[in-house]
């Protein structure tokens, strides 16, 4: 598979595109007003509901959901926002970065079992250090495997690794999923933007994921590629970091 670099663009927004206020307000109206109204159509049953039923409590797990869900999207918008205007704030500390992948993971575990995947891992006996933000770059990998996960289809293939080559840490995540079709390859980081807009599972997110991925890693002193031999065949992000001996 050829590996083909996306740019990078500046933490502070210089470079990133500032799309019409109109579809920007239509995207965000979309995505939060379903689970909102899933929340109240549940509120309301649950009013007329005297007893503890299993119906209600389907529901009560329904309505925690949908307000995790909502929550997640708050969360990107938010981080878009303090991305762009430089507002970001890593605290750093030595970390061991297998630590971080496999918290990551264990986040993302009950979806990848869900979806009957089947997950690879492989990463150096020893510890690789990191002077890094533990919280922010374990965001980085649960979005990562989040979208492997999310957009290939049951019983598909992910795969973790970690390397170190001289003084990076180099993490590929890779599946194999639908694909970035090759004119969709270049802007796969740009704020709302999907790798393939007609399949129904880019109508769940609000497009931001990757960008803000884009940006925490930049943020490390790191950069991020996105690679995929085309549409169907499945696609392999690779993170590089600056470690510490």
């Amino acid at each position: 598979m050829s590996h083909q670099a996306v740019p990078l663009t500046s933490a502070r927004g210089a470079n990133w595109p500032h799309p019409p206020t109109d579809p920007f307000l239509a995207v965000v109206s979309h995505e939060l007003r379903s689970p909102l109204a899933s929340i109240l159509n549940a509120v309301r049953f649950l009013s007329r509901q005297a007893d503890e039923t299993p119906t209600r409590q389907k529901i009560q797990i329904l309505l925690e959901r949908q307000a995790l869900r909502m929550t997640q999207l708050v969360d990107d918008l938010l981080d878009v926002s303090r991305i762009t205007n430089g507002r970001v704030q890593l605290h750093r500390e030595r970390i061991d970065l297998r630590v971080v992948v496999n918290n990551a993971i264990e986040t993302v575990a009950p979806d990848i079992s869900a979806r009957h995947h089947r997950l690879a891992t492989e990463s150096p006996d020893a510890p690789v250090w990191l002077y890094a933000d533990p919280g922010r770059l374990e965001q980085v990998f649960v979005n990562l495997l989040g979208n492997a996960a999310k957009y290939t289809d049951t019983g598909g293939e992910l795969s973790v690794w970690v390397h170190i080559r001289k003084d990076q840490a180099v993490i590929r995540v890779r599946d194999s999923g639908i694909g970035i079709a090759a004119d969709a390859l270049p802007h796969i980081f740009d704020l709302f933007k999907q790798a393939d807009a007609g399949d129904p599972r880019s109508k769940s997110g609000l497009g931001v994921g990757l960008a803000v991925v884009r940006d925490l890693v930049e943020l490390h002193g790191g950069s991020v590629m996105a690679a995929s031999a085309g549409a169907g065949r499945g696609s392999e992000f690779t993170v590089r970091l600056p470690r510490e001996d």
